[in-house]
């Protein structure tokens, strides 16, 4: 059995930034993954350009039971620390939307770049090892299935199942149970929602529309950014946003014209262009098979002037309140990450270490820590990986 000073499970953005921080640190490290390859929601993210970090990170931007437990992690390595790593490894980068950075070539320069610090530290990193044991004498005992490890530190960093074609599992919260720390059910977030009935009907021929503008709402929880009718039922940016706080049973609100007043447009155009047809009016507005949906079959083939005010009030309160009652989401399928995981009440937020099991550490998406879509989640893997680094 070979012995380290640190085992970290899971070679992904937090495991390996947990990794390179405590090598460099002078610890002997050792990440396992069952994974052939490091890094690769990595691989993924960004459409394959990596939106690794956002300029507007703040704990405000995170979900939890503990709203305040991200605050010191984030605090103690920022967005700007992690840029700063990626301008000293001349990856170039841009702003793409509201503070969100990306590589301008492929994401694999991030996992170069985590690599490359990794073995400035040291770090050994042993793929397809599949974990068949994890228990605690005086030490972690790690069984895979090529080799037996152990080490005074253990750092749970294997995510959540979200894309499990990625080979993405519930493999923490099963750990973290063994050891008594409690989970807060998992469920998908940042993920498509999905319709039923006629709304189904509606959505699969709206399918491919895009808004380039929305705002989406449940209560006062609003996001204002691009929205997009699916085969199945809604996604886009605003959809994914909000898709973190639902709870099956809400409804939301659509509004698709954010920036005007559809009953004064419509009203207006009454007036002024009394001879034309609602449907070629809200062409104007929106993609015309979006114009058609929005039509009353009452409307079709008639004048604005023959219209009551009564319906073109009715189209206008589609437009801008339009109730959508999700049937339910995609899953963890398409999900981008996992919402909930292990609970932050059994961790120090300094540390990550868990209070009733000294040398246990958790971190990333394995914990019930969700930053919103941009970026977050990688600073939320950067920062929590750098505390649990520092710390063991």
């Amino acid at each position: 059995m070979t012995t380290y000073d640190v085992i970290i499970l899971g070679a992904g953005a937090a495991g390996l930034m947990a990794a390179l921080t405590a090598g460099q640190r002078g610890r002997r490290v050792l990440v396992l993954d069952h994974a052939e390859a490091p890094g690769k929601k990595i691989l993924i993210s960004g459409g394959g350009r990596c939106n690794f970090t956002n300029l507007e990170c703040t704990p405000d931007k995170f979900l939890s039971n503990n709203r305040h437990f991200a605050k010191s992690a984030l605090a103690r390595y920022t967005q700007f620390d992690f840029i700063e790593m990626v301008a000293r490894h001349g990856i170039a980068y841009h702003e793409k939307t509201l503070g969100q950075l990306f590589c301008d070539g492929s994401a694999r320069a991030i996992v170069a770049m985590l690599l490359d610090e990794a073995a400035r530290g040291d770090v050994t990193l042993k793929l397809n090892h599949a974990i068949t044991d994890v228990r605690r004498t005086d030490h972690f005992v790690i069984e895979t299935d090529k080799a037996s490890f152990s080490a005074p530190a253990l750092i749970l960093a294997t995510g959540g199942p979200s894309i499990p074609k990625m080979g993405a599992t519930g493999f923490a919260y099963e750990v973290a149970k063994r050891f008594g720390l409690p989970i807060v059910p998992p469920r998908p977030a940042l993920v498509p929602f999905t319709a039923g009935g006629a709304e189904l009907e509606l959505m699969t021929g709206l399918a491919g529309v895009a808004v380039p503008d929305a705002r989406v709402s449940i209560g006062k929880r609003a996001f204002r950014e691009a929205l997009l009718f699916t085969h199945r039922g809604l996604s886009g940016p605003a959809i994914l946003q909000i898709s973190s706080y639902w709870q099956p049973g809400e409804t939301l609100r659509l509004d698709l014209l954010p920036e005007g007043d559809a009953t004064e447009a419509l009203l207006s155009a009454k007036r002024s262009r009394a001879k034309a047809e609602l449907k070629t009016v809200l062409a104007q507005l929106f993609p015309a098979r979006l114009a058609a949906a929005l039509t009353p079959e009452a409307a079709a083939g008639r004048a604005l002037a023959d219209l009551p005010d009564k319906l073109l009030l009715a189209v206008a309160e589609k437009v801008q309140r339009w109730p959508f009652l999700p049937a339910g989401t995609e899953g963890y399928a398409k999900a981008e990450v996992t919402a909930g995981g292990i609970d932050t009440k059994a961790l120090s937020s300094q540390t990550m270490e868990a209070a009733s099991v000294p040398g246990l550490y958790a971190i990333g998406e394995a914990v019930d820590v969700t930053g919103w879509l941009g970026g977050y989640n990688f600073q939320w893997a950067w920062s929590s990986g750098w505390a649990a680094g520092m710390a063991v």
